[in-house]
């Protein structure tokens, strides 16, 4: 019975492990007319999570820059569309006993949309995401203990450009689309 109970867990966690995908960029999402104008990433003071481990602000500016440029650097629009992203706040986590004290990593970043041609603000106010590294193999014991802390940031960074770009596939209009259908509301029994 014992065994049995260690062979389910061992295959479980190579299951897990064999599931876990790395920042692998999947086809673009239809963004109609979008092109990649600036991409402008501002890291002067993001606040740190007091357990954290530190990071460098040219550190996430330049993860951040590079994830922005990977994801959206791809579209061959006609028209041009640009980013301001603020690193709001992170927690990048320090080592830790496994399973027992192993805290997770977290991105905070705000993004604004401009139209280049006519110099408007897409979003009246900044759209601010939360996100985390993502559960696999690595991840599973805490990421302190298997990653650097530049291999956490460049995944959360990773994280941060593709919930930005499912916020923009959110917004079909913006980009020459037509609207998504509104949902229909739920009926209440």
């Amino acid at each position: 019975m014992i065994i049995a109970r260690r062979s389910a867990l061992l295959l479980s966690l190579g299951l897990l492990a064999a599931c876990a995908q790395p920042n692998v960029l999947e086809p673009p999402v239809d963004l109609g007319n979008f092109k990649l104008g600036l991409n402008i990433v501002v890291a002067d003071n993001p606040q740190k999570v007091p357990i954290s481990r530190e990071a460098d602000p040219k550190d996430w500016d330049d993860s951040m820059t590079k994830a922005m440029q990977e994801r959206f650097g791809r579209y061959t629009g006609d028209k041009f569309y640009n980013f301001g992203v603020s690193i709001d706040a992170y927690a990048l986590a320090p080592p830790g006993i496994p399973l027992l004290l192993s805290p997770k990593s977290a991105l905070v970043v705000t993004a604004t949309v401009w139209d280049d041609a006519s110099q408007k603000k897409l979003n009246e106010k900044g759209e601010q995401f939360t996100v985390f590294e993502g559960l696999d193999g690595e991840t599973l014991v805490g990421s302190g203990l298997t990653r650097t802390a530049q291999e956490q940031m460049d995944r959360l960074t990773f994280n941060a450009a593709k919930r930005i770009e499912r916020w923009l596939s959110d917004h079909p209009e913006w980009f020459g689309l037509p609207p998504k259908p509104k949902e229909a509301p739920v009926p209440s029994r």
